[in-house]
């Protein structure tokens, strides 16, 4: 039974509507392979065996009844990053400062997951409120890679890349604030996308027009990521949120060829270098782009802004967390927060308007833009966890960052897909960024770079063994 979890998630629902596998049988294999491999990985926090296992049988005598309409994904396991509300269970947000330690409701992101259909294997880990690009917080060991388990699986949906990464589930649920689906897509071989800002409604209550973050799927197939994110976007599930709605689903949007586009590559950065190695991989890409017919060529200097312009913003999402303890924080998490406190509302939005100005004047008329996801691979595990001090464990983090972060800015959709394997056999993955609400071509030049460079075969060691 441990071949059909590299089965797609897509796939996966269609054995489950010809009965060709009951939802039971299939949730139980998961659960198996989370309880064998989840120790070494500490990719989800709590899982939620009885809770699941009942509801897939649930969802078999549904399936028994052939009905004639089904959610895209009914029957299939996943699971929610430990920054979202699941009724009945625990929310820990990836720290022992949570003031509140129970949800009696779901959060808005957990019902469009239930309401496409997923069994729900459990929480995923997180870094401590989502703050570091990797996963390391104090309340369980730090989140391994599949890929070498001495090695980060990034964050801060570094639950989600490791679980997927090791098939412990099929698709996976993330959230994405400077790069924290995308970081972990690269360094764990899978495709990750941060949609369009106003694509998916955030899961609390916030004002949006201009958040930094968003949910965000990763899967192991562009196809998989695009009908999930028709189901968290309300466009097959729900209603849709305040970006321009797609003239089909994106799961169709996605397989269409697309029109020939201004294609801009770069591996230039004010906040760190390029191997060439990595740089190498990016000129491939835009080469299979040049040579289907896309006007292909390198973006001159870069957007121009350091680490000390995008941090105030950062300080002050933290610093606005509610119902947290701050001196039961880690002292990283907690520095940051404390720089945010002086900043008001008006000052960061100030900010974030002049960056995103500065972004999109170097952008010009570009459609698509190439990069690096990360500037390396995964780094060793304890980057977090050293006697250096909290700013400067922060600051050598956040250049984990220094690709992705403008989308955030910005709120254009931008999508990690592999890109290749260094000598050591880690990941390495290639950012592919679009317009505002262009997340069909994002989904679409992402599909055929996963055609055209097929990487996808490729496994982990850890979900082998």
């Amino acid at each position: 039974m441990d071949e059909i979890v590299v089965k797609s998630a897509i796939e996966l629902a269609s054995l489950l509507r010809r009965r060709e596998i009951s939802c039971e049988e299939l949730t139980s294999v998961y659960l198996a392979r989370i309880a064998r491999k989840n120790p070494a990985l500490s990719a989800f926090t709590n899982v939620f065996d009885e809770d699941a296992l009942a509801d897939a049988r649930e969802k078999d005598r549904v399936l028994k009844k052939r009905p004639a309409a089904l959610p895209p994904f009914f029957g299939v396991p996943t699971a929610v990053k430990d920054l979202n509300l699941v009724r009945g269970q625990r929310m820990r947000f990836g720290s022992r400062a949570a003031k509140v330690t129970w949800s009696p409701v779901d959060c808005r992101t957990t019902k469009k997951i239930r309401d496409a259909g997923f069994v729900l294997l459990g929480k995923l880990a997180t870094s401590e409120y989502g703050i570091m690009p990797i996963t390391e917080p104090d309340i369980h060991p730090p989140t391994a890679n599949p890929w070498n388990i001495e090695r980060s699986a990034g964050g801060s949906s570094g639950g989600s890349g490791a679980a997927l990464a090791a098939y412990l589930l099929p698709i996976a649920h993330g959230s994405d604030g400077a790069g924290s689906v995308r970081i972990p897509s690269a360094f764990c071989h899978l495709f990750g996308l941060k949609p369009s800002r106003g694509r998916i409604r955030n899961a609390y209550p916030f004002p949006d027009e201009t958040i930094l973050y968003t949910d965000g799927p990763l899967a192991h197939s562009v196809d998989d990521a695009a009908t999930m994110l028709d189901a968290l976007a309300g466009i097959t599930v729900g209603k849709p949120h305040w970006a321009p709605p797609p003239p089909k689903p994106f799961a169709e949007l996605a397989k269409i060829a697309p029109k020939r586009l201004l294609v801009r590559f770069s591996t230039e950065s004010d906040l760190v270098e390029t191997p060439k190695e990595l740089r190498d991989h990016v000129l491939r890409a835009a080469k299979v782009l040049e040579g289907l017919g896309h006007d292909v060529s390198e973006l001159p200097g870069t957007p121009g802004f350091a680490l000390e312009d995008f941090l105030p913003l950062w300080q002050k999402l933290a610093a606005d967390m509610p119902l947290v303890r701050w001196k039961d924080t880690q002292p990283v998490t907690r520095w940051v927060a404390e720089g945010g406190r002086s900043h008001t509302v008006a000052q960061m939005e100030a900010l974030r308007a002049e960056l995103e100005r500065r972004i999109l004047a170097w952008l010009g008329e570009t459609d698509i833009l190439l990069t690096p996801t990360v500037c390396s691979a995964a780094p060793r595990i304890g980057m977090a966890r050293t006697d250096e001090s909290p700013e400067r464990i922060f600051r050598r983090a956040a250049a984990l960052g220094a690709f992705t972060a403008g989308a955030n800015i910005t709120g254009q959709p931008a999508s990690s897909i592999p890109i290749g394997l260094t000598e050591d056999g880690l990941p390495l993955g290639l950012q592919v960024m679009g317009r505002r609400f262009g997340d069909a071509e994002v989904l679409a030049i992402s599909r055929v770079l996963e055609t055209e460079l097929p990487y996808g075969h490729r496994k982990a060691p850890l979900a082998l063994s």
